[in-house]
């Protein structure tokens, strides 16, 4: 939601944005209805005041009289119900439009159509070299019997897949790791439910952009839409309910399934777990004060960082041009895994600045100096689960075709898991 206010007086500004955005927006159309609307809500104001203040007058005038103005309040009654029917469509026009258009990209957000204009900020360790031919994800994920793709697709069709033995126990241990490294920081752990209802989408900027990606569960009764990021309830956690300025920033690790339908990815990465319908991830959610925002984005990239470090993975940090960029974000970063069955780097984690964009649209505010004022929401991907066992599957593979499992994921694992291994008869 964009303050049509600060565009009026700022349309260059907003034009600028949303040509960075790649986004086409008619400005002039949209300040057109925008007047058109203030013009509907000043003539329905005007006769409500009218009517309300002849019916408060009515007991005092004689009998005659009371009647000849009860007629012409009656009179006004039809007016004000047809500028009433007016007024709501011109809202309905303004809404429109307005729920289309983006946030603002900030102005360290480099120019460029797509992801081709990235900008890679910096690289942390060298890529990943083997003496010998290094197997993908789905080589070792049968060799070792971790994977199984046909059944997942014979019961649910492509793009679902069913993990088995030791990548499952994996899968917890990333899970519990990261929940107590974050508790130990001090956010607030939290499970989210996974079906949330419309408004949930409008306010983190899903909707109407990416309806398609989301799946909606039974429409005609629960009318549900399943979440493809816990990034979507955990905003609702403070919507209508003002935090404090000095309880912020207020910090979130949420854990849950995700789910994506891909609709727009056909044909791309098709084959194995990089690309699926329902995956597992833990991430991180941040209310701050509008002046700490930038620093807040820092803060959780770098808590990224450190979980990619103490991986091992070799990754670089990639701040996303304009037209990458998607409606909610002001500013993201992605963390690029290395993987080597590919020989390239893939996108494992992404961290976005939503200035005040999802705290307009779902009513979230804290408490300043001039009142309740909208803070700034940000979200950061702690782990995806699928891509980051094809990340530790292909980096620490082995010549005797076996895995060795990163050093930090050991205690959360059975007692002398440290490496997967062929299974024998």
């Amino acid at each position: 939601m964009i303050d049509l206010k600060h565009l009026r007086e700022n349309t260059a500004f907003y034009e600028k944005g949303f040509a960075k955005k790649r986004v086409k927006v008619d400005v002039k159309k949209l300040l057109k209805l925008d007047d058109a609307h203030r013009a509907a809500l000043q003539r329905v104001e005007a006769m409500r005041a009218e009517r309300n203040e002849v019916s408060k007058a009515i007991p005092t005038f004689k009998d005659k009289e009371k009647q000849a103005k009860i007629a012409e309040m009656k009179k006004l009654g039809d007016k004000l119900a047809e500028a009433d029917d007016e007024l709501n469509k011109k809202f309905e026009q303004l809404k429109a439009l307005t729920d289309t258009l983006p946030n603002l990209p900030h102005e360290s957000v480099p120019e460029g159509e797509d992801e081709t204009k990235n900008q890679v900020v910096r690289t942390v360790g060298k890529p990943t070299k083997f003496a010998f031919k290094p197997k993908d994800h789905i080589e070792l994920g049968k060799a070792l019997d971790l994977i199984d793709l046909e059944t997942g697709a014979e019961v649910s069709g492509a793009r679902f897949y069913y993990l088995k033995n030791e990548l499952v126990l994996l899968e917890f241990a990333l899970i519990n790791w990261l929940m107590q490294k974050f508790t130990a920081k001090g956010f607030t752990p939290v499970t989210v439910p996974m079906l949330v209802r419309e408004p949930m989408m409008y306010a983190t900027g899903f909707f109407p952009a990416d309806k398609n990606e989301i799946y909606h569960v039974n429409p005609a009764e629960d009318d549900l839409y399943l979440v493809g990021t816990s990034e979507v309830p955990m905003a609702g956690l403070h919507m209508g309910k003002p935090l404090a300025a000095d309880q912020l920033p207020r910090r979130y690790i949420g854990y849950s399934s995700c789910f994506r339908r891909e609709a727009g990815s056909y044909g791309k990465d098709t084959k194995g777990i990089l690309r699926v319908h329902q995956f597992e991830k833990v991430e991180m959610f941040s209310f701050c004060h509008p002046d700490c925002s930038l620093e807040e984005h820092e803060f959780l990239l770098s808590l990224e960082e450190e979980i990619l470090q103490e991986l091992g993975l070799p990754y670089q940090v990639v701040n996303i041009c304009g037209g990458d960029l998607g409606a909610p974000a002001a500013k993201k970063f992605d963390c690029e895994v290395w993987i080597p069955s590919e020989n390239r780097y893939r996108e494992l984690t992404s961290c976005s600045n939503c200035t005040d964009f999802q705290a307009r649209r779902g009513n979230i505010k804290y408490k300043g100096e001039k009142g309740a004022e909208f803070l700034h929401t940000l979200n950061g991907t702690a782990m995806a689960s699928t891509r980051t066992l094809i990340a530790i599957l292909e980096n620490f593979q082995t010549a005797e075709g076996t895995v060795k499992i990163p050093a930090a994921l050991h205690p959360y694992l059975p007692q002398g898991l440290t490496t997967i291994k062929p299974k024998h008869p």
